[in-house]
């Protein structure tokens, strides 16, 4: 039986960096595969999701979700890939990420450096997931939750709709649109899950499925149909969403 190669994926908002890493990696670790070289924190995120990668090369400047806000949002998960900082941080902040036991790299990458970071990572790819309760706290602390009451604008016609956020139930997304299902009724907008996610507080919304954000004030309970499936009902209505395995870490109590 072949055995598995290592999957990774890079994040930067920069197209220099990225393919720089990307080149040092093929030279160094040639059998890891490159599943992934995301342009922003949102599409890294939604790769993540997608791919499910072992090893998370973050740049931590990136417009929308950073790339702490991202790996606070990776730790969440029930399996989470190790993450790798690509950052220009000072040694205070770095001596932060090391008493955290996270791995970095300085830009610009040298393969030297790459080379050391590498050499821990292979041995731990074999080991149990990281320490994802001390994870959260050091992110916490260096990329707290970005609450906002900014209203979410739907159009109707000749008219602009807007819903305050305490008052959305779910976000639903298709091909084209995201459903917003409100007190007050549903409404279109062509706003993508991937890109709310970086307007919303993530403690009062949660993402369930890669399709679905839910306010989690709304939900009632969350049943376990059975191995590997689970969906959750909300207040006063019929809907049950549906809940990814990744996400159902969520509900610890299950």
């Amino acid at each position: 039986m072949t055995p598995t190669r290592p999957t990774a994926l890079i994040a930067d908002d920069e197209e220099a960096p990225r393919e720089q890493l990307r080149a040092a990696l093929a030279r160094l670790w040639p059998e890891l595969d490159l599943v992934a070289a995301s342009s922003n924190g949102a599409e890294a995120w939604d790769d993540c999701l997608a791919l499910e990668p072992d090893i998370a090369f973050l740049d931590i400047r990136m417009p929308g979700l950073s790339g702490l806000e991202v790996a606070r949002r990776l730790a969440g998960l029930s399996t989470p890939p190790l993450i790798v900082f690509v950052t220009a941080f000072d040694e205070h902040a770095l001596a932060a990420f090391e008493a955290g036991a996270l791995d970095y790299v300085l830009k610009p990458v040298d393969d030297a450096r790459l080379a050391q970071t590498l050499a821990r990572l292979r041995p731990r790819l074999a080991q149990p997931g990281p320490d994802t309760a001390a994870l959260q706290q050091l992110l916490q602390h260096l990329a707290p939750a970005r609450p906002t009451n900014r209203p979410i604008q739907a159009s109707l016609g000749r008219e602009v709709l807007l819903i305050p956020p305490d008052e959305v139930i779910y976000f639903e997304a298709d091909q084209r649109y995201t459903r917003v299902v409100h007190q007050g009724g549903d409404a279109l907008i062509r706003t993508p899950l991937r890109e709310l996610l970086t307007q919303l507080d993530p403690e009062q919304f949660w993402q369930i499925h890669r399709s679905v954000l839910v306010n989690s004030r709304c939900i009632a309970r969350a049943v376990r149909i059975d191995e590997g499936h689970m969906v959750v009902t909300l207040r006063g209505r019929d809907e049950k969403l549906p809940v990814s395995r990744q996400f159902q870490v969520l509900f610890k109590g299950q």
